[in-house]
């Protein structure tokens, strides 16, 4: 008996076939809403390609699809929320325009020139302050060549800016004997504050006492003090040496 026949395997043929890649046609874009998909960025980029191609080749397509209404809908849309269009420009910063940053640059440079002129002219006065300053503590007095005998009654009720008696204004220097009446006054020592008005202090005579007449003297060279009106203040000392205000009278200086 012979052996018999070898069992033979089938043989399979394998066979790998690609499906064919989809055509876009009218009916491939409403199926898988590649309008919509584009519209929003979420197409990929080959078929993107191929629908643009399609809409080139087909450009009734846009007018079916409503596509110009879709257009004018999202710019009125843009323009509803006050966004400029895509291909705008995107509005500046008003810091940023051209003409802001000239009239601010301009505005600049004319403040620097203010402030370095100011500079300059306050510097030329503080130089004038500091020479009519040196002048002034330079500057000897004028002998006096005359005694002027003065009496004055001070105001109780205030001071006064309207000079009681002017000195001064002569050819020369006038040595002037001031006789302020305080005979009305229970003070017996006062101090005398001597100001410039509306410019500032001048000097402050203490401890000075009444005479045998009741009158506070002061002799005062006319060509010491500049000219303008003096006020001088009276404050009578207590028995503890503190100032209490007592009265006023106001001088002239003339040159």
């Amino acid at each position: 008996m012979g052996a018999p026949p070898a069992a033979t395997a089938p043989s399979v043929a394998a066979s790998s076939t690609v499906p064919p890649a989809p055509v876009m046609d009218r009916d491939f874009i409403a199926r898988n809403q590649v309008v919509e998909r584009y519209l929003s960025g979420r197409l990929p980029l080959k078929a993107a390609t191929e629908f643009e191609r399609f809409c080139r080749d087909h450009g009734e397509l846009l007018d079916e699809i409503g596509l110009p209404e879709r257009v004018n809908a999202g710019l009125r849309l843009l323009e509803a929320s006050g966004k400029p269009e895509p291909w705008q420009e995107a509005p500046r910063p008003v810091w940023q325009k051209p003409q802001v940053t000239l009239g601010l640059a301009i505005a600049v440079a004319v403040l620097g020139m203010t402030l370095t002129g100011i500079a300059a002219n306050s510097s030329s006065k503080s130089h004038r302050i500091a020479e009519l300053q040196k002048q002034n503590s330079e500057r000897a007095l004028d002998p006096a060549t005359s005694t002027r005998e003065i009496r004055l009654l001070p105001s109780r009720s205030g001071a006064s800016n309207a000079p009681a008696i002017t000195i001064g204004g002569g050819a020369s220097a006038q040595l002037v004997d001031l006789k302020i009446d305080e005979s009305r006054s229970a003070y017996r020592v006062f101090r005398v504050t001597v100001d410039r008005i509306d410019q500032g202090r001048v000097a402050v005579i203490s401890n000075l006492e009444k005479d045998s007449n009741g009158h506070l003297r002061i002799a005062l060279n006319s060509s010491a003090l500049g000219p303008g009106n003096y006020q001088l203040t009276l404050e009578g000392l207590d028995w503890r040496g503190q100032p209490q205000p007592d009265s006023w009278v106001t001088i002239g200086i003339q040159r």
